[in-house]
């Protein structure tokens, strides 16, 4: 199930927050968010749901385990239990096929290449006779797994308690807002809203509005413009057939266009988990802040994927190499391991190393240094970075990867500019138009004029009903000629 979908936000929404509302007591609430929420992620994947629950368990009982013994030899043991198994899992699912593959390439073995999570599959219907089908990859795994870690690793430094009700941890690591696809939030962030919350009309209102924002982001502006990278470049199920006989200029334009898609398909999908949350109490951190305004690439990663960058800075930047805290050392693991996050491809390996050579960079320039460049240069500076970057996270085989560097500097044996190019921009023009303008602040600014008197708030409220239900339709609408598109995210 996805959020951007008719049946999600006509139905399944609607049916959850009446029984939510329907209750008084806060025991019940949460039972009504833990089923809906296990109801939420077993639609896809209902087998997976056992690998959720069982992760739950172990790691409920590890916290509550641990928090006596924080100061013990025994609560150094847990907790590296907890990190092994938590690892451990997202690696076997997640990795093994990463692993087989290239030990056979350099071995010349043959072992299994599609990974841990299709071998289980296999078992269970060769021991049950049963028939089922499902994905490699447990859905949400990467994001509930780091939640997990988070909650593991504060108790074991006592910034939280240990939750002592496995409903409520339960809820806390199966929430649906962002169970499958983000934003990573930490259990101090919402250990208070667990034991206690109240939904009053203006979060409802807001929540609303927030979803809406986040559904219209996903629908109208990123839908169309991953429609324009399909065309330009194709994509890895026909080889990146387009990326063959584009142009030097359209090699670029093409991955502007894909930095604009990831930022409204990421930033959607955090939108409506954030509105989400809201209407059920809860208040998640920003994810995004509206990253294509920084004047450095430093700047750029503190408003890109806000709660995954912090999470890896506060977990494992100072972690210990070789017995020392090394500062670029630490940076180059933080940025290796946010790339083999995001997936089991060396390509994605790069994109991180790429990112942490340009923050290495920066911290030996000085931040005095980075600031004093012209903010037109600076600009300049982010979007090639940005751009590059993400042209190195859309071509997954290195081969591809190869001819899109080729094409970016005319080496590539095509033309410097094609007809095509210049036909999807005019075909396009006001989608990249809005594209440009929404990634930046102008109308949050716009927005901040209502605070001004009472008649601007009065007329600012009411354009925003307005232009909410005209997205809502819109979106709708589009929804019903719609593919299926799921979130980029949820691959993660």
């Amino acid at each position: 199930m996805v959020f951007a979908d008719l049946f999600f936000l006509y139905f399944f929404l609607p049916v959850c927050l009446v029984c939510y509302f329907a209750t008084k007591k806060l025991k019940y609430r949460n039972f009504i968010l833990v089923l809906f929420s296990l109801i939420f992620y077993a639609w896809g994947e209902p087998w997976w749901i056992i690998l959720l629950l069982l992760s739950s368990m172990v790691n409920w009982l590890l916290g509550m385990a641990i928090e006596p013994r924080r100061e013990k030899r025994s609560g150094k043991f847990l907790l590296a239990t907890a990190l092994i198994y938590n690892i451990g899992m997202l690696g076997l699912f997640k990795y093994s096929g990463f692993i087989a593959e290239n030990i056979n390439a350099f071995a010349g073995t043959h072992l299994r290449e599609d990974g841990f999570g299709l071998l289980i599959v296999e078992k269970l219907n060769s021991v049950t006779g049963l028939n089922l089908k499902s994905a490699a990859l447990p859905i949400g795994i990467s994001f509930y797994t780091f939640q997990i870690l988070s909650y593991i690793i504060d108790v074991y430094w006592g910034k939280v308690k240990s939750q002592r009700s496995f409903g409520k941890f339960l809820m806390y690591v199966s929430l649906f807002p962002q169970l499958v696809a983000g934003p990573i939030v930490r259990y101090a962030d919402i250990e208070a809203e667990i034991e206690d919350r109240k939904t009053k009309l203006v979060d409802l209102s807001e929540g609303f509005s927030r979803l809406i924002l986040g559904v219209s982001k996903k629908v109208i502006i990123a839908n169309n413009l991953s429609s324009i990278v399909t065309t330009m470049f194709g994509d890895s199920s026909n080889g990146y057939a387009g990326l063959k006989s584009a142009s030097t200029v359209g090699t670029w334009y093409g991955i502007v266009v894909i930095a604009l898609w990831y930022y409204f398909d990421f930033s959607g999908y955090s939108d409506i988990a954030i509105g989400i949350g809201r209407m059920f109490g809860f208040h998640f951190n920003e994810n995004f802040n509206y990253p294509y305004v920084s004047k450095n690439i430093t700047e750029f990663w503190q408003r890109w994927h806000i709660s995954l960058g912090s999470f890896f800075r506060d977990y494992l930047l100072y972690v210990p190499i070789f017995g020392k805290r090394r500062k670029y050392g630490g940076l180059f693991l933080v940025w290796f391991c946010t790339g083999l996050w995001h997936g089991a491809s060396w390509n994605f390996i790069l994109w991180g190393l790429y990112y942490g050579l340009f923050i290495v960079l920066e911290l030996k320039i000085g931040r005095k240094r980075m600031r004093k460049m012209p903010s037109v240069l600076a600009h300049i500076y982010v979007t090639i970075v940005v751009a590059v970057g993400y042209g190195i996270f859309y071509f997954e085989d290195l081969p591809s990867l190869g001819r899109f560097f080729k094409n970016l500097v005319g080496m590539g044996g095509n033309a410097f500019a094609d007809a095509v190019t210049g036909t999807s921009v005019l075909n396009n023009l006001f989608l990249l138009l809005a594209a440009l303008i929404f990634s930046t602040p102008i109308v949050k600014k716009i927005r901040s004029l209502g605070d001004k008197s009472v008649g601007a708030c009065i007329t600012m409220n009411t354009l925003g009903i307005v232009l909410n239900v005209a997205m809502l339709l819109v979106s709708s609408l589009m929804l019903l000629s719609n593919t299926n598109n799921p979130f980029l995210y949820l691959r993660f």
